[in-house]
């Protein structure tokens, strides 16, 4: 139990680095995880030793360059990630805004990876956030598809909506999660044979919504509904991992 309560520690450590954005030192982080001085030395010590924390001449603390090599193997490891990049790429580059691959890993919506196009708006937020159920067009098509998110009841509909968006194939999010932007989701699937497939991910393109209107929703839907027709057959019968 003493282990897994050091591990605990460290991980609380790790993503309060990462949540501060800057170099935070050994007092503010003590204090703000309610850990004594000595223990919370002694734990940064072992993480730096690991590299996966950097102390700079200051004597403050930030995640360390070890954690990009196991966020990169991480990537590395969802098949759904491989089987989309480069279709992602492509959109990026067609469209000129942002596109994002979002998956439901461990019932949070996290950010699986990001390209961005060569247009002004660079959105938020980065590879691996949290993004929000209730408002995002990734959360609707994860509570009409995803039977475990659909058995929330968290995300709510408006009238006739959820059926326009089954009908459709796709879902849109207008100025309901950041004020300004548009972002425009499709559902990612994978053969599981007999005809039967499951929802393994959301592509979505993010713009600032006069650009949107620019691009037309019709000819961004139907891009994004055949890019990810394209990514569900690069991943063909390849098995997603368990933490799915």
């Amino acid at each position: 139990m003493a282990g897994a309560a050091t591990v605990d520690k460290a991980l609380d450590v790790l993503f309060h680095l990462h949540e501060a954005g800057v170099a935070v030192g050994l007092t503010e982080i003590g204090r703000a995880l309610d850990l004594p001085k000595s223990s919370c030395h002694r734990l940064l010590q072992s993480l730096v030793d690991r590299e996966v924390v950097s102390r700079d001449e200051h004597g403050r603390y930030r995640p360390g360059l070890a954690l990009l090599s196991l966020g990169i193997g991480a990537q590395r490891g969802e098949p759904v990630i491989a089987a989309a990049r480069p279709i992602l790429e492509e959109e990026a580059r067609a469209l000129g805004e942002t596109v994002f691959l979002v998956g439901l890993r461990h019932d949070r919506l996290r950010v699986l990876d990001k390209v961005e196009g060569p247009g002004f708006l660079r959105a938020a937020p980065g590879v691996g956030d949290v993004v929000p159920a209730p408002p995002t067009a990734a959360g609707k098509l994860y509570a009409i598809f995803g039977p475990s998110m659909a058995a929330t009841g968290e995300v709510r509909f408006c009238d006739g909506e959820a059926e326009t968006i089954r009908r459709r194939g796709y879902a849109l999010n207008r100025d309901a999660w950041i004020e300004g932007l548009s972002v425009l989701g499709v559902p990612v699937w994978q053969a599981t044979g007999a005809g039967a497939k499951d929802l393994v991910a959301v592509m979505a393109l993010a713009a600032a919504s006069p650009r949107f209107d620019q691009l037309g929703e019709s000819e961004v839907a139907g891009r994004l509904l055949a890019s990810a027709a394209r990514a569900g057959e690069r991943l063909g019968g390849v098995r997603l991992g368990a933490g799915r």
